[in-house]
């Protein structure tokens, strides 16, 4: 049985200062317990001796860094929040977020130096700029900054947290904003104590590949680091290296999206074999919706270990399903685990009969909004006082949920509604076909028809019968109605490591007519 510690990092470098916290494996660099302690009680001194205090924000720029766990729990433990962002945004869209959090420190990595010098040039002298790993002009180095302060704790240790802003894929992002926990900096939620329970405890070895700008990679980092695990940090996904770090550090925890899966799956069997991930116990998967083909096919070469938890980064809702379970529900994603779920005809808020489609709504929401945008907040809420994410689905007679697709993502063509995340998950178990996207385009007759853009797997060539029988493929389960008219080509869909689709990226192609469609 594990050793049951307090759940903070601060207690695991008393009782375990030696073993690492998480470990860098494109370097090889090891972070321990003293060390992540120490240097984020340093962080905290520096923000305080910067002048924030309880409340205030402070915006990450930076890829998967050695120091980014260290600011973070700095932060935790210093009653502020945290903002990471993608280092994919441009000088515009960072400013914006700066500005619309009303944060007072910009941490940038060197790695990006010239976008991040760029947002400094726009920021008022207000602001604290400093920078990770190298110099940017007009930046202070963090790291020097940092040894300048002690390693003991700041005298007013307060809890504070992540704040995310959404993927912005229509119009500028929001920050989810929840209020500051009033309790210790150890005390913790729900959801930490299911990963708790699921063994992020500290036996744990993690890993989840994907960029700690998004809120699962950080949160299932930073609970490992809570417990007492050790956590395994990549730069890069790479289906093969995955299976490669499983090997070597006997990595237990993955967590993953259902892109990750699919690359994994496509891998030839030479490949794959070639690696023994026997030591994971469990691979926890969230932020889009996996293909049940894609899904059986995981959990017969890995066994049933697979556990779906469906949620969102504003705390509406939440559901999870077990490989068993989810075999006997196949393309569920479980039932409630935060009040009862409902279905609701949006038309007249009227709730559906089992087994009639509707948009998804969730009973006992945390609290949260919308920062700075109250309208927005206030369209999540239905009349009855539920939430949504904005989910379309159903729920069968016996409790158990399942999605058809996001409502944003809708088609209407000739008024028949089609969501286009069926013909998504057809298309990706073709063996030619790596990913793909289904989104509707301008149709003169019928307002809209669909359409696919697809990336061929490596090596395959496209001729002229690939689209026919890609179409003739999707036919084969589905109504023609909802099967692609057409198919383009691309060698790369814009997907980015959280494994969402920017659909409207290739959309905004089709409907401002830079594409023939």
């Amino acid at each position: 049985m594990p050793e049951m510690t307090g759940h903070h990092p601060s207690f695991h470098a008393r009782s375990t200062p030696d073993k690492p916290a998480y470990i860098m494996a494109d370097t090889g660099e090891s972070v321990s317990y003293r060390q992540l302690d120490e240097r984020s009680n340093q962080a905290a001194h520096l923000f305080r001796g910067a002048g924030l205090s309880r409340g205030d924000a402070l915006v990450i720029f930076a890829e998967n860094h050695a120091r980014f766990f260290e600011l973070a729990w700095g932060a935790q433990r210093s009653g502020l929040y945290y903002i990471p962002v993608s280092w994919h945004l441009t000088a515009a869209e960072i400013l914006y977020i700066i500005n619309d959090a009303g944060a007072k420190m910009f941490i940038a990595s060197s790695r990006f130096s010239e976008t991040a010098a760029e947002v400094a040039g726009a920021l008022p002298g207000t602001v604290n700029c400093l920078s990770l790993g190298g110099a940017i002009p007009g930046f202070l180095s963090y790291e020097a900054a940092r040894d300048t302060h002690p390693a003991s704790p700041i005298a007013d240790e307060c809890a504070g947290q992540d704040m995310m802003y959404t993927s912005g894929t229509t119009g500028h992002p929001k920050g989810v904003k929840k209020p500051l926990p009033e309790g210790p900096i150890h005390e913790v939620d729900a959801i930490a104590m299911m990963f708790l329970a699921e063994g992020y405890n500290t036996e744990a070895v993690t890993l989840s590949p994907g960029p700690l700008y998004h809120a699962s990679p950080l949160h299932n980092s930073m609970y490992t680091h809570r417990f007492g695990g050790t956590g395994i940090v990549i730069d890069k996904f790479d289906a093969a290296e995955l299976l490669s770090l499983i090997q070597r550090y006997g990595v237990k925890q993955l967590n993953c999206v259902p892109t990750h899966f699919v690359r994994l799956l496509k891998l030839p069997d030479e490949v794959r074999t070639a690696f023994d991930v026997s030591s994971v116990e469990l691979v926890l998967h969230t932020a889009a919706p996996c293909p049940v083909e894609v899904k059986k096919q995981l959990i017969e070469w890995l066994g049933p270990v697979v556990l779906e938890y469906y949620g969102g980064t504003e705390g509406i809702g939440g559901a999870m399903i077990r490989s068993n379970e989810w075999l006997q529900h196949p393309g569920s994603i479980g039932k409630s685990i935060s009040g009862s779920a409902h279905v609701l005809d949006e038309d007249n808020w009227q709730e559906l009969a089992p087994g009639e489609t509707g948009v998804i709504y969730f009973e006992h929401a945390a609290a949260f909004e919308y920062h700075n945008d109250a309208e927005k907040t206030a369209s999540v809420s239905s009349p009855q006082g539920w939430m949504t994410l904005g989910d379309i689905g159903h729920i069968d007679d016996d409790g158990y949920i399942y999605l058809t697709d996001r409502k944003a993502n809708m088609i209407i063509s000739g008024g028949v509604n089609i969501y286009p995340q069926e013909s998504e998950n057809r298309l990706i178990t073709h063996p030619l076909v790596a990913d793909a996207a289904v989104f509707g385009i301008p149709n003169a007759d019928f307002g809209e028809e669909v359409k696919a853009v697809v990336q061929l797997a490596d090596g395959v060539q496209e001729t002229g019968q690939t689209e026919s029988d890609l179409i003739t493929y999707c036919k084969e389960v589905l109504s023609p109605i909802k099967c692609p008219r057409s198919i383009d080509f691309r060698t790369e869909l814009p997907r980015k490591e959280n494994g969402k689709l920017y659909k409207r990226l290739l959309k905004a192609e089709y409907v401002n007519g830079d594409t023939a469609g």
